[in-house]
């Protein structure tokens, strides 16, 4: 076989190849695009269903299954923020609902008063006891709600300095004293002599701690007892508030930060509250680079622990 033959036959093999290859890509391109018009079609299915579905492609093609993850993330990112505005905008309905509802109790209780009091011709000194009460009553859970809306628009700032929150626990025990011993309750307190210091807000930490004892005087007074723990480690202080009352389920445990959630849901219904106490205690402390923390087992021991950032 002569070089001429040799040549045209090598030739011929590697246009033989090269058409291989050739076909092969074209099969693996219309595959692909078969594969990305399905992909197409299922996502705009899912968009214009507004279902909860994702992507399923079955391919080897290393870059398709990125991009199929990529998108399967956006979709979950987008029903999350789904999610989290339909339980805002439920949210912001029930407390419309509460509001009208909370405020009509005590306006309906002053207008009966001021009823009696005028057709009477005079007003008793206890009945103006009582009005003055219902419209205290009144003014502080108005006071709740735009405290409670403020914090949630960001309109509030906390002026943070370096405070000592043994003395903040201290006054707080002392401002309750009375209320305690009057219940009977077995107090028990282990708050360091020395100086513990946080970076806070005084008004913000007094308004935790005060709203915490309250809940126990309010859900837990069946327990007949408040404790009131300070530990520290290298970073954080923790201010255990404990009682052991009735507790509170755990099907109830995520829920009781929430805006409008009433601990009378999950502890007694014989007791009412607004719903707000804690969600704005916890708003606080989110503000002060902190948090607050629930651990209940009912009629054994409940511990609302107050988070913060250690201050040197």
């Amino acid at each position: 076989m002569n070089d001429e033959m040799v040549i045209f036959v090598l030739c011929l093999c590697v246009l033989f190849l090269l058409g291989i290859v050739l076909y092969q890509r074209i099969v693996f391109l219309s595959g692909t695009q078969k594969k990305l018009r399905a992909m197409h079609g299922k996502l705009k299915e899912i968009l214009d269903t507004d279902s909860d579905e994702r992507l399923m492609v079955f391919t080897g093609n290393k870059e398709l299954m990125e991009l199929t993850a990529q998108i399967n993330g956006l979709l979950e990112k987008q029903w999350r923020t789904k999610a989290d505005y339909r339980r805002y905008e439920l949210a912001s309905r029930r407390m419309l609902s509460n509001i009208s509802h909370d405020m009509k109790t005590p306006m309906t209780v002053i207008l009966g008063y001021l009823e009696i009091m005028q057709m009477d011709g005079a007003a008793s000194s206890e009945m103006l006891s009582k009005t003055q009460q219902k419209a205290q009553s009144l003014m502080a859970l108005i006071e709740e709600f735009f405290t409670l809306a403020k914090l949630e628009a960001g309109d509030t700032e906390l002026e943070l300095t370096r405070l000592d929150i043994c003395e903040v626990c201290r006054e707080n025990i002392l401002d309750f004293y009375e209320l305690l011993s009057e219940a009977a309750f077995q107090v028990e307190v282990d708050v360091p002599e020395t100086a513990v210091y946080v970076q806070g807000n005084r008004d913000a930490l007094q308004r935790i701690i005060t709203n915490l004892i309250s809940n126990v005087l309010r859900y837990g007074a069946d327990g007949k007892y408040l404790g009131i723990f300070l530990r520290t480690d290298a970073e954080m202080v923790y201010i255990d508030v404990v009682d052991k009352g009735q507790g509170i389920d755990k099907a109830f445990a995520q829920s009781v930060f929430d805006r409008l959630f009433t601990l009378e849901d999950s502890r007694s219904r014989r007791v009412q509250g607004n719903g707000l106490g804690l969600t704005i205690a916890r708003n606080l402390a989110w503000q002060m680079g902190g948090e607050i923390l629930l651990d209940s087992t009912p009629h054994v021991r409940t511990v609302f622990t107050v988070k913060l950032k250690r201050a040197i």
